[in-house]
């Protein structure tokens, strides 16, 4: 259409009458003279509306569905972090409560034995290769560690410490093969020299080839001049198995160590011994086993032909021959013969 003078005219005229519906519209309110056109004018384009609005939400609920899927997404990467977050804390107090009862443990064990420990922790491990086995712990020079001070945790003997730097120290573990400790039997006291095998149980020299010993006896540590490198009584493990001796003036017994050593965490350094040995107070005490009654036996009562009592069913045994008192004897029934008659 083209910009005239009558079409702007037009348009002006328009818009007056427009403005002067819209005023007869609102003063009119329910009677308006405009709400019959109006119902009409819906009547008519009603299903224009609807089927051109039809066409347009499916666009306008797929552009929605991008918007919420964004926020969505957002969402569900939150809820990730905070469930890796909450996993993460329960896991750190999960540890926490496992690194408490063990070091619970060790003070106990520190307790009974009256050693003086360092705690530290498990920072390391040394490979295993060609059966080393070594860790490295958290504490040094700087805490008052040295070398050849005897570890300990609570299950019993770790190690010793082997080279000690300022805040770290080397532990070799007693499993290793050039680990060896002196070893007392509990309750006889029986000496011996304990050696680590790698993942074998420790094999242990007793010095008596006559030695009573059996599997499940435990052994405590000896110790050593001044407390270097082992103080004495820390538990080292239970007998599993025994040999032979064929007539040696030793005993070769294998010994399961108290302590899981793939599973270190916290441990303690024993930094003054005790002033006494405990010799077996260190040790647990061992789990008391009721004592088993053996059943009652219940005789048993064979009937005899007739309905008589056994000689066992009535509490007597009568010797072959004789008879009971108070019975009338029997006699056969053949004549007797008199001596002094004449007939």
């Amino acid at each position: 259409m083209r910009d005239t003078k009558e079409s702007r005219l037009l348009l002006v005229l328009l818009v007056v009458v427009a403005f002067a519906l819209i005023t007869m519209d609102i003063r009119g309110g329910e009677n308006s003279p405009l709400d019959g056109p109006r119902r009409a004018a819906q009547a008519a384009f009603g299903p224009v509306e609807n089927a051109v609005s039809g066409v347009v939400d499916p666009v306008g609920n797929a552009v929605d569905s991008v918007r919420e899927s964004g926020k969505r997404g957002s969402t569900i990467t939150r809820l990730q972090k905070e469930n890796a977050a909450l996993k993460e804390r329960l896991a750190q107090n999960t540890r926490t409560r496992t690194q408490a009862a063990e070091l619970d443990s060790m003070l106990k064990l520190a307790g009974a034995g009256q050693y003086t420990i360092k705690g530290a922790q498990v920072i390391a491990m040394g490979a295993a290769q060609g059966f080393s086995w070594t860790v490295t712990i958290d504490a040094g020079s700087r805490d008052g560690l040295a070398r050849d001070m005897t570890v300990v945790n609570g299950d019993g003997l770790v190690g010793r410490v082997t080279t000690v730097g300022p805040s770290t120290s080397t532990v070799l573990l007693a499993n290793d093969p050039d680990f060896t400790v002196g070893t007392r039997m509990e309750k006889t006291g029986e000496l011996g020299f304990a050696t680590g095998q790698g993942n074998r149980p420790m094999r242990v020299e007793l010095l008596n080839g006559k030695a009573d010993v059996h599997r499940g006896d435990r052994l405590v540590t000896f110790g050593s001049q001044a407390g270097k490198p082992f103080v004495p009584g820390v538990p080292v493990g239970r007998v599993v198995t025994v040999e032979p001796s064929g007539g040696n003036l030793t005993k070769t017994v294998e010994v399961q160590p108290f302590v899981g050593f793939t599973r270190l965490d916290v441990v303690g350094v024993v930094v003054v011994g005790p002033r006494k040995d405990p010799r077996d107070a260190v040790l647990p005490p061992r789990p008391t086993v009721p004592p088993t009654v053996p059943p009652t036996a219940t005789p048993k009562q064979s009937p005899q032909p007739g309905g008589s009592p056994t000689p066992s069913d009535t509490g007597s045994a009568l010797p072959p021959g004789t008879e009971q008192s108070g019975a009338p004897s029997s006699t056969p029934d053949s004549p007797t013969s008199n001596p002094n008659s004449g007939d």
